[in-house]
């Protein structure tokens, strides 16, 4: 049983999902969130009926601080933190992690993302592509999926794919939407990546921008063609203007998208910009670019 948990992140609903799954003997949970939302999860576990320290399986898709910044707080519970290889040592010792973070985030890293602390080595499990991890009665299959991060992975459980980012982020009925932030993004990877999660033929994908989506093709044939139009634009655009400037005209193609053409409410965008502001994906379409055209 998949139990979706709202983390209220920044006081805003559904922005950021953890996922918690029931296996006969022991609790999985999937995404961590920031440890600014910790109490948050802890809320939302034990409302489930369960006790947070009990959770010793942690998954993360990858080591971005909205989807791993609070994995240390299981960690010193003694649950083992599953991840990446490429990822791994940033869990371990994330000084790197935060140096660069702090360059985007500047004076609010701490109002985003709270305390980051070191992974003792023997909590921390690196997870090779197509790897099994059983715990109970449940097989978590590892799906490297990079594209918005080299150390992605899209978790498989039965017929369901916890995607993290590389699917986008869809909230309620709104549109789907990727996230592009430096300095990793590769679209050709990333469309790949989406091409291989429809081979798997999932019947559902759950979002930690925000919740499930049933309507598993059609999603993701839509995140591709989103991603390649965000591609397309900072391309079309970046030459003739400054990054300030750039990042303006990008948050206002985006916002005229979401209110004209997809239709949605104020506060549904105000949704989608605290899981995932469109300024991030300025820099990183634009780092993609300039290191394509060096290539």
């Amino acid at each position: 049983m998949i139990k979706i948990i709202d983390i209220n992140f920044l006081g805003t609903s559904s922005a950021i999902a953890c996922f918690l799954i029931e296996s006969d003997q022991e609790l999985i949970l999937i995404e961590t969130g920031p440890s600014t939302v910790y109490n948050n999860l802890k809320k939302g576990i034990e409302d489930i009926g369960y006790d947070i320290k009990k959770i010793k399986h942690v998954f993360v898709t990858h080591i971005h601080l909205d989807h791993s910044g609070g994995a240390w707080r299981f960690a010193e519970n003694g649950a083992k933190i599953y991840v990446h290889p490429n990822g791994m040592q940033h869990l371990i010792d994330p000084s790197k992690l935060i140096h660069s973070a702090s360059k985007i985030y500047k004076d609010k890293m701490n109002m985003l993302w709270g305390e980051i602390k070191n992974i003792k080595k023997e909590n921390v499990q690196s997870v090779e592509h197509r790897e099994k991890i059983k715990v109970g009665n449940i097989i978590v299959e590892s799906l490297h999926t990079p594209g918005h991060a080299n150390h992605h992975i899209a978790w498989k459980v039965d017929q369901n794919i916890f995607t993290g980012d590389v699917a986008g982020a869809k909230i309620k009925s709104g549109p789907v939407l990727p996230a592009c932030p430096p300095p990793e993004v590769d679209i050709e990877k990333w469309i790949q990546s989406l091409e291989l999660i429809k081979k798997e033929n999932p019947k559902v994908l759950y979002l930690t921008h925000f919740g499930k989506s049933t309507n598993v093709v059609s999603h993701i044939d839509e995140m591709k063609k989103r991603l390649k139009s965000w591609c397309l634009w900072i391309k079309k655009n970046s030459s003739n203007n400054n990054i300030e400037e750039l990042t303006e005209k990008f948050n206002e193609y985006v916002s005229a998208f979401l209110k004209d053409e997809a239709k949605i409410s104020n506060k549904l965008i105000e949704q989608y910009y605290t899981a995932n502001p469109p300024y991030m994906s300025v820099s990183g379409l634009l780092r993609y670019w300039d290191k394509k055209n060096k290539n």
